[in-house]
């Protein structure tokens, strides 16, 4: 049976199962280049041997991913229409949660692209130093090129990522099998023995490497945040995706803390530890350069997972009358290009401001999304509380073990990193809160004084209109707004403001001889300025009586958007003084220029 044109135009820009790693899991696979290495340079500080411990440090990690992917499935089940911690908190928490979700989800996906995009910049770098002095050309060129894509439809920049990322992938389990089975690299030097550094190795420590590593899950949210973009069954398909994400991450980080064991590696300036793992697994021939080059192109390509999630997550706010209603509108490939610009450059922003530098974002990464997690999983343990649905227990256990968990990691990331940056997150989201708070207040006033949604009595037809016309002379511009004038059946008055000192007699005697119909009043002005002489005679006591005044202005229209600034702009000036100080309608008449 063939599909319906309706089905298949909703389906356009939409995206698979396969095509969801690229298109919102790249910023949570590609943390496998810097999430083991975060744990190794805080481990470091407590001697070379004590690297062992990223072992239980990386499997606790990948325990919380397991937690966290079966919980964001059930995200995609109960909320399929995104959000993602947003909409459960909305739902179960109540309006503070929910803001407090959004505003940090919001900053997360900010920081993603930025940190995704200055990272794969940083390994093209290291790679090749003569680039190092075109850093932040080369950042704002990647952001520019993946924002375009997504302005066409996230399936487009999906399938544009597919291939860099399953080269990314398959050759990272190619790093991670060699290295485990047979090592072609050059061969490790012997075991180091356990200094009294490794074994006086403190819980702070551990705790601080614990939460450093976290920051390999960030991403983990982003497909139940753009559920929606999934083709239809699309719930089934965003879990599947979810599911993927969890094995490959996961299987991915476990590999890669066990070569670094095994190898006896520590970090090293300039060069990467996944660069190491990589040179002793596969040695230093084409794989070699071949998985470096694919770990450059998706890390910059990481920054996709913000577009996917991010626009959705703004519409939703947008909904809800927490962000301006532009958020919410999409055209027919159901692409939030607003979310997509606003994303770009606050990214932009960023990067500009860091100067390309990874190193003064990283600080700021992953608490945000921290918070999005405690709140999804608290929110979720409400959830099944309130419905009771099949295996509803075993469900509110495992949501309130991983609400737990990712608060814990929250608050050890936020007590370790406070001091080097993380103080900024607790300035910003506050006040992303206030803004939104101040949004809805604005539209909650709106609907009230509109009165939506509320009987009102049928509109009764009102006295003919008193069109008033601001004229300079005759001219054609002149001829067509009175034409406009007359069409509306009232009466209609042009209007001359005479400046001090500047003759109006001869054109009273054009106008009488031209005799266009209505009357020509001449307004003088001393102070030679047209919004107050028009300001005056609107509160005369003739016009002010008056029930239903209407003020018409001609508005010339150039060929060229530059010729603009050669016009004056006192119809624009009158218009928006007239518009604030007094209850006239006021209209306009574009006049093209041929």
């Amino acid at each position: 049976m063939s599909q319906s044109p309706i089905r298949s135009a909703d389906e356009r820009g939409k995206i698979g199962t396969l095509e969801g790693l690229p298109g919102l899991s790249l910023d949570a696979l590609t943390s496998v280049a810097y999430g083991p290495e975060a744990i190794a340079v805080v481990l470091a500080g407590s001697g070379a041997a004590a690297i062992s411990a990223i072992r239980p440090i990386t499997v606790a990690i990948v325990v919380l991913l397991a937690i966290l992917v079966f919980s964001y499935r059930q995200v995609i089940e109960a909320y399929p229409d995104g959000g993602g911690a947003y909409a459960v908190s909305r739902a179960n928490l109540g309006e503070l949660p929910s803001l407090l979700a959004g505003s940090s989800l919001i900053v997360d996906y900010v920081l993603t692209v930025a940190v995704s995009v200055t990272a794969g910049v940083a390994a093209l770098n290291s790679a090749f130093p003569s680039l190092i002095r075109l850093t932040i050309p080369l950042n704002l060129g990647i952001l520019v090129l993946i924002t375009v894509l997504n302005l066409f439809g996230l399936s487009e920049s999906a399938r544009a990522f597919f291939i860099p990322a399953m080269v990314f992938i398959v050759g990272l389990y190619v790093v991670v099998v060699a290295g485990l089975v047979h090592p072609f690299g050059e061969a490790a030097s012997s075991t180091p023995g356990l200094s009294s550094s490794a074994s006086t190795v403190g819980v702070l420590l551990i705790l601080k490497a614990f939460a450093s590593g976290c920051s390999a899950l960030t991403g983990v949210e982003a497909i139940a945040n753009g559920a929606p973009s999934f083709k239809e069954p699309r719930i089934k398909r965003a879990q599947r995706t979810e599911l993927l994400l969890g094995v490959i991450l996961g299987s991915l980080l476990l590999g890669l803390a066990e070569l670094t064991v095994r190898f006896h590696l520590h970090p090293k300036a300039n060069v990467t530890l996944l660069s190491q793992i990589t040179a002793r697994a596969v040695g230093h021939g084409v794989i070699y350069y071949v998985v470096e080059l694919s770990t450059t192109v998706a890390l910059a390509l990481a920054a996709n997972t913000s577009f996917g999630g991010l626009p959705v997550l703004a519409s939703l706010l947008a909904r809800d009358g927490y962000l301006p209603r532009i958020f919410a509108l999409h055209g027919e490939r159901r692409v939030y290009r607003t979310g997509v610009v606003v994303l770009g450059i606050l990214a932009a922003l960023l990067i500009v401001g860091s100067r390309g530098n990874t190193q003064t974002l990283i600080p700021l990464f992953a608490i945000g999304v921290f918070i999005g997690f405690t709140l999804a999983q608290a929110g979720l343990v409400r959830h099944w509380f309130v419905r009771r649905e099949r295996l509803w227990l075993g469900r509110a256990i495992l949501n309130g073990l991983g609400a737990v968990l990712s608060a814990g990691a929250a608050v050890i990331f936020l007590a370790t990193k406070f001091v080097h940056g993380a103080f900024i997150i607790v300035i910003v989201i506050p006040a992303l809160i206030v803004m939104f708070k101040q949004i809805h207040r604005y539209y909650t006033t709106l609907t009230d004084e509109l009165g939506v949604d509320v009987a009102s009595p049928p509109p009764t037809p009102r006295e003919p209109a008193l069109v008033l016309v601001p004229v300079i002379g005759i001219s054609k511009l002149t001829a067509v707004v009175l034409a406009h004038a007359l069409a509306m059946g009232g009466e209609v008055r042009a209007i001359h403001v005479a400046f001090e000192g500047e003759p109006t007699e001869e054109l009273v005697d054009h106008w009488r001889e031209w005799a266009p119909g209505p009357p020509l009043v001449v307004l003088p002005s001393p102070q030679r300025s047209v919004v107050r002489a028009f300001l005056k005679y609107l509160a005369s006591p003739e016009i002010a009586g008056h029930p239903n005044v209407v003020v018409l202005i001609g508005e010339i229209e150039p060929r060229k958007l530059r010729h603009r600034l050669l016009l004056n702009q006192r119809g624009t000036i009158l218009a928006t003084v007239l518009r604030r100080r007094t209850d006239v309608v006021v209209g306009t008449v574009p006049f093209r220029l041929d």
